[in-house]
């Protein structure tokens, strides 16, 4: 009877946490159903008659010019630096994925300013043919820099995840297809893309998001998007109902997109059948013009989406520094890591006691409310930060709570949103370790006469211990990136990197902005190179 009660109590203690955590990682979801259920159509009609349709046409015609882009530079790229030798391919293996550290918004500060009128590319060129009396440097477009500043810092998810799915495919397939006469190319189009299909698409899925939710891309190029619409309906004209319908409007958006790919891949379908004998990629020496054009493509996709903007920051930051008397180093890398550490524990511990809840409870309902949990990556940071307040709002008005001034303006409010913003990374994170070890552990645990808190401390912490610090990298590098939600939710005078340098260059302070830029990218290479390095220990 006793132990019967103990369990309950024990059972107790761990659901309801988990199924709290797991209710506010769903509020994104739930409070963009409850605002399609209030929809004025009024707002609907005047929408239509307004911008809706230019926010919907930029905001398409950016993403089918940014998909195909780092398709290509993505697929190009792994398939190269993982079937062929060439110079520096070892380099080359980790070196492209930097491109991830430089965030699209700061790209377009560089790229802004190098295409501007007797701007960077102007004093580099007058420098080495010693004449300034004529600017040789065209001027870029908005839309093709919208467009150059997301493909080159965004190919990089396309080109991790393909690479490794090409790592694992096996030289038996290739063998066949080059016994069956096929060439490469055939080989690489028939066999070697099929099997990757998968991976790639998550690649361009990350893409596709990560466009559709860029603010300090578009807004600083001056291009009308959803996410522009957004922002400028809340913060600027204070319109929470149209930033709603807004939200509504994109997240459709996004799961249009995701739902068209979905039933064009159930057409096609590839199998692959694992005969336990299965033989490492064997590399092809690239000698001559061939190797030559290999190294020439992956060095210049290196220096043009990472040593490009990173020298152009080390430029500015020389060239003009009396734009950084005021600018407190110091305080913004306290509040900068803090914010990181801080978002990335929390992350980390809530979503341990989740997993480790579903694991050991097998509840259905929790399994139900955690499907939808983890929504949060696909909903754009704008949407998130206007889902918070307005289901603040809400429950303020129904419940008559003061929840606003808790969490609107504080650092309260901006871990909410980076905890709503990048659930997904940790949970899903901590699933997939779960995944490798065995039930019988847990069973042989019990019966050794352990409980389940001193199972998880004794048995399962020691198995999760390297993916936790590799998630706590992944979240980190996330949150010193992310732009919209710090914006938005932080609370006054709390200046980070990111929002530092997007305050500068939208005040035309372009060069201003290349001290925090640079930190930015040192900090987020750092993250990235250490997460690569422990990854690839065994």
């Amino acid at each position: 009877m006793l132990n019967n009660f103990n369990n309950l109590r024990d059972n107790t203690i761990l659901y309801s946490p988990a199924l709290i955590i797991s209710i506010v990682a769903s509020l994104p979801l739930i409070n963009i159903f409850l605002n399609t259920l209030n929809i004025n159509y009024e707002y609907i009609n005047f929408l239509r008659d307004t911008s809706l349709f230019i926010f919907f046409f930029n905001s398409l015609h950016i993403l089918l010019w940014v998909l195909p882009i780092t398709f290509l530079l993505g697929v190009l790229s792994a398939y190269l630096v993982t079937f062929y030798k060439f110079p520096f391919v070892n380099f080359f293996k980790w070196a492209l994925i930097l491109s991830l550290a430089i965030p699209s918004y700061i790209f377009a500060f560089s790229l802004s300013s190098f295409f501007e009128f007797y701007g960077t590319g102007f004093l580099i060129i007058s420098k080495i043919i010693g004449s300034s009396e004529k600017n040789f440097i065209p001027n870029i477009s908005p839309l093709v820099g919208t467009i150059s500043s997301l493909s080159l810092t965004l190919f990089g998810y396309v080109f991790i995840l393909t690479k490794s799915s090409f790592l694992n495919q096996s030289q038996n397939l290739i063998d066949v297809g080059l016994n069956l006469g096929l060439k490469n190319i055939n080989i690489f189009f028939k066999i070697i893309l099929p099997l990757a299909r998968p991976s790639i698409f998550i690649g361009l899925s990350l893409v596709a998001m990560e466009t559709l939710s860029d603010y300090g891309t578009v807004s600083f190029f001056g291009i009308s998007t959803f996410t522009t619409g957004i922002y400028d309906s809340w913060f600027i004209f204070d319109d929470l109902l149209t930033a709603n319908f807004l939200s509504i409007c994109l997240l459709f958006f996004i799961l249009l997109f995701f739902l068209s790919e979905k039933i064009s891949r159930g057409y096609s379908k590839f199998f692959f059948f694992n005969t336990g004998k299965e033989r490492q990629i064997k590399k092809i020496n690239l000698s001559g013009y061939k190797g030559l054009l290999a190294f020439i493509f992956c060095a210049s996709l290196f220096f043009v989406s990472f040593l490009f903007p990173l020298f152009q920051m080390i430029f500015w930051t020389f060239q003009f520094p009396e734009y950084f008397s005021n600018i407190d180093l110091f305080k913004l890398n306290v509040n900068t890591l803090r914010i990181v550490i801080i978002t990335s524990l929390i992350l980390i511990i809530l979503s341990v006691i989740t997993n480790f809840s579903i694991r050991v409870l097998k509840s259905r309902l929790l399994n139900f409310i955690s499907f939808f949990s983890v929504s949060g990556y696909a909903i754009p940071g704008i949407i998130i930060s206007v889902s918070i307040l307005s289901f603040l709002s809400f429950l303020d008005d129904f419940f008559v709570l003061n929840l606003k001034n808790i969490f609107i303006g504080t650092i309260s409010g901006l871990v909410l949103g980076y905890f709503l913003r990048f659930y997904s990374i940790s949970f899903n994170g901590i699933k997939t370790s779960y995944l490798n070890i065995n039930y019988s552990v847990d069973e042989t645990s019990y019966l050794l006469g352990y409980k389940k808190y001193q199972t998880f401390f004794k048995v399962h912490f020691p198995f999760l211990f390297k993916n936790l610090i590799l998630i706590f990298l992944l979240i980190s590098i996330e949150v010193l990136k992310e732009l919209p939600i710090t914006l938005i939710l932080r609370p006054f005078n709390f200046e980070t990197f990111s929002t530092t340098a997007y305050n500068f260059a939208s005040q035309d302070l372009i060069e201003a902005s290349a001290l925090p830029s640079l930190f930015l990218i040192l900090w987020t290479s750092i993250f990235i190179i250490i997460y690569l390095k422990y990854s690839d220990d065994k």
